[in-house]
C-alpha cells in the first residue's frame, strides 16, 4: 500500500511590514525552526539513500518571501539576535543560580551555529536547495494559490483564474517546474453550483475542480468529510494561545473522526476522479487519512504532547530559549522541568516506529478490499507543525522513512502524490461536499459574523478591479499601476487575515493589514480610473519598494481576463 505524506508550507506576506512580533522575524522563526531543519534531515536521507519522497508545497507568497534578498538580510540579522540571546542566557543563568540549565545553552548555541552554516552553504537559498531536490528526483513539490486566498468565497470567478494562474507561474519561476499538484488554500472546496453571497442574487459558478483544471493541475488534496469518508476532523478548534501566534494546533480533534461517525461511506484509501466540466480534462484528489492524522495533529492523544518533548509556551526572556519539556499535560509552566535532548530524540524514533506500526496496521486492514492494490494512506500536514510547534518534528519524519527503509516486510511504500497517481490512475468518479478542513468542516471559520465585513469590501474591490483592467490593461501608461494594484488585490485576499480575526488573536494587526492592502488597492484604481496616470505612477513606485513579488502578474491578470 503506498503512502502520502504532504506538506504544505504558508505564511502571509510580512517582509517589509515590520520586525517584531508581526513581521520578518515570523519568517525567520518558521525558516530557522521548520524550513533548515527540514531540509537538514531530507539532506542526511538523500546522503545514506533513505528514500523520503515528501509531496511539499511552497505557497507562492511564502516562496517569494524566502527567495527575496531581504529575506536572507532578515535572517542573517535574526541568527546574530539569537546567538547573542545564547550569550546573555549564559551569563545570566550562571550567576542566577540556574546553571543547571547552562548546557542547554549550549545546546541551542551549537543547533544555532550548524543551522547558520547549512544556511549560507546553501547560498542563503531555500528555494533553490528544495528544488536541487526535486531536481534529483528526492521530492515532489506542488503548488498553490498565490496568496493562499480563500477560493470558494472569491467574488469573481476572475479573481480566482487569477490566484491559481499566478500560483502555477511563480511556481514554473521560482521551481524551473510546472507543478501537478495544487493545495487548495484551507482544502476549501465549492462545487458547481448557484453563489449567493450573503443574501444576495445568485448566479451559477463553475465548481473549484474546474478552475484547477483550466489552470493546469492535475491534483489536489481534500478532507475525509468532504469525500464522505468520515465526519469532520475539527481542524482549527483550537485558538493561538499566545498573541504573536497565528497557526497555533489549528488540527486537535477529541476522537478519531471515523469511530465518531460509524463506518464512512466512502474508502479514505483511494484516489478519486472529481466530477467537473473543464475543456481540460478533470483532476484526482487524494483523501486525507483521520487515523494517521490525527496520530500527529493531536495535541491530546498524538505525540507532539509527549512529556519528554519541548515545551512551546514556556520561553526565557529576553532572547526568547526554550529551556523545558513539556512535562505531562497537566503541569503548570511554572512547574515544567528542563529539556533533555537526547531523550527527545529517542521518544522521537520511537513514536516514528509506532507510525509506521500504525501504517502497516492500516494497509493490513485494507487489503482484503477489491481495489486493495490501488490503496493509499494519505497524511497531510502543515509544514510549520515539524519544527516550529513539535520541536522535534523533523527528527520524526526522519526516523519514519528511516523504519518503513527497515521494515521486513515493505507493506507500506513511500510515494509522491504523482508517483501514486501514475501508477494508479483514478478510475472512480467523485462528488465532493462543499467546505473546508476548518473547524466544523464548513466555511464559518473565514465567513462569521466577526468577518462579513471583510467580505464584503472585498467583492467590491474585486468588482471595481475586474472592472478596470480591460482598459487599463490597453494602457502602456496604466500597466505599472494596474500590476501593484493586483498585488495590493492578491494580499487583501489572503486567507489570513479572516483566520486570525476568528480566532480573536491579534485582530488589530489582521485588521490592519486587510484594511491596509484594500485601501492601496482602491487608491490606485481611483487614480486610474480618473486618468491620473502621474499619480497612479507615483502611488505604484511607493507600494511596490514594501510589497515586492509577483513580477509577471500583468500577464496573469489579462490571462484570467481572457478565461
Amino acid at each position: 500500500m503506498d503512502f502520502v505524506l504532504a506538506l504544505h508550507s504558508h505564511l502571509p506576506y510580512v517582509l517589509n511590514h515590520g520586525r517584531w512580533p508581526h513581521g520578518s522575524d515570523w519568517l525567520c522563526e518558521a525558516a530557522l525552526d521548520t524550513y533548515l531543519p527540514l531540509l537538514e534531515r531530507l539532506t542526511e536521507l538523500a546522503a545514506e539513500g533513505t528514500a523520503a519522497p515528501v509531496t511539499i508545497g511552497f505557497t507562492p507568497v511564502l516562496a517569494n518571501q524566502l527567495a527575496s534578498p531581504a529575506f536572507a538580510r532578515e535572517m542573517d540579522a535574526f541568527f546574530a539576535q539569537r546567538l547573542t540571546a545564547c550569550d546573555e542566557a549564559a551569563a545570566s543563568l550562571a550567576s542566577g543560580g540556574d546553571a543547571a540549565l547552562l548546557p542547554l545553552v549550549e545546546f541551542w548555541r551549537a543547533r544555532l551555529n550548524r543551522l547558520q552554516a547549512l544556511f549560507r552553504s546553501i547560498d542563503r537559498d531555500l528555494i533553490s536547495a528544495f528544488r536541487r531536490l526535486e531536481e534529483h528526483g528526492r521530492l515532489e513539490i506542488i503548488g498553490s494559490a498565490a496568496t493562499h486566498g480563500y477560493l470558494p468565497l472569491l467574488g469573481r470567478d476572475e479573481s480566482i483564474r487569477l490566484q491559481l494562474a499566478v500560483g502555477r507561474e511563480e511556481h514554473r519561476r521560482l521551481f524551473g517546474a510546472t507543478p501537478a499538484g495544487c493545495w487548495l488554500p484551507e482544502c476549501a472546496y465549492r462545487p458547481r453550483g448557484r453563489w449567493a453571497p450573503l443574501g444576495g442574487r445568485g448566479r451559477t459558478r463553475p465548481g473549484t475542480e474546474e478552475h484547477l483544471a483550466d489552470a493546469g493541475f492535475r491534483f489536489f488534496f481534500t478532507d475525509a468529510h468532504l469525500a464522505h469518508a468520515g465526519s469532520p476532523l475539527g481542524a482549527y478548534e483550537d485558538v493561538p494561545l499566545g498573541v504573536e501566534r497565528f497557526d497555533a494546533e489549528r488540527h486537535d480533534p477529541v476522537s478519531p473522526p471515523l469511530h465518531r461517525a460509524g463506518k464512512a461511506a466512502r474508502s479514505p484509501y483511494r484516489a478519486y476522479r472529481v466530477s467537473g466540466r473543464s475543456a481540460r480534462g478533470q483532476v484526482a484528489t487524494l483523501v486525507r487519512d483521520p487515523r494517521s492524522s490525527t496520530q500527529i495533529w493531536s495535541r491530546h492523544h498524538g505525540y507532539p504532547g509527549d512529556e519528554s518533548y519541548l515545551e512551546f509556551h514556556k520561553i526565557r526572556w529576553p532572547g526568547g530559549l526554550k529551556l523545558w519539556r513539556v512535562s505531562g499535560g497537566s503541569v503548570d509552566l511554572g512547574a515544567k522541568r528542563p529539556y533533555e535532548p537526547a531523550a527527545a530524540v529517542e521518544r522521537a524514533r520511537g513514536h516514528a516506529s509506532h507510525f509506521v506500526e500504525l501504517l502497516e496496521g492500516i494497509a493490513v486492514e485494507q487489503r482484503a478490499g477489491a481495489q486493495s492494490g490501488e490503496g493509499v494512506i494519505v497524511a497531510p500536514f502543515d509544514t510549520e507543525l515539524f519544527g516550529h510547534w513539535w520541536f522535534e518534528g523533523a527528527d520524526f519524519l526522519a526516523a519514519a522513512y528511516r523504519a518503513l527503509r527497515d521494515r521486513p516486510q515493505q507493506r507500506v511504500c513511500a510515494v509522491t502524490g504523482s508517483q501514486h497517481l501514475a501508477a494508479h490512475p483514478p478510475r472512480v468518479g467523485l462528488r465532493l461536499a462543499e467546505g473546508s478542513w476548518g473547524a466544523n468542516g464548513d466555511h464559518s471559520m473565514w465567513l462569521n459574523d466577526r468577518t462579513a465585513w471583510t467580505w464584503r469590501r472585498l467583492w467590491a474591490l474585486e468588482e471595481a478591479f475586474w472592472d478596470l483592467a480591460p482598459k487599463a490593461l490597453a494602457s502602456a501608461a496604466a500597466r505599472p499601476a494596474l500590476a501593484q494594484a493586483a498585488r495590493e488585490l492578491l494580499l487583501a485576499q489572503a486567507s489570513d487575515w479572516q483566520f486570525i480575526i476568528s480566532t480573536g488573536a491579534v485582530v488589530d494587526y489582521a485588521e490592519r493589514r486587510f484594511t491596509q492592502h484594500c485601501d492601496d488597492a482602491e487608491r490606485l484604481i481611483k487614480a486610474l480610473t480618473g486618468g491620473a496616470l502621474e499619480d497612479a505612477g507615483r502611488i505604484a513606485d511607493e507600494l511596490a519598494r514594501r510589497d515586492d513579488l509577483f513580477p509577471n502578474v500583468l500577464a496573469q491578470v489579462a490571462g484570467a481576463l481572457g478565461g
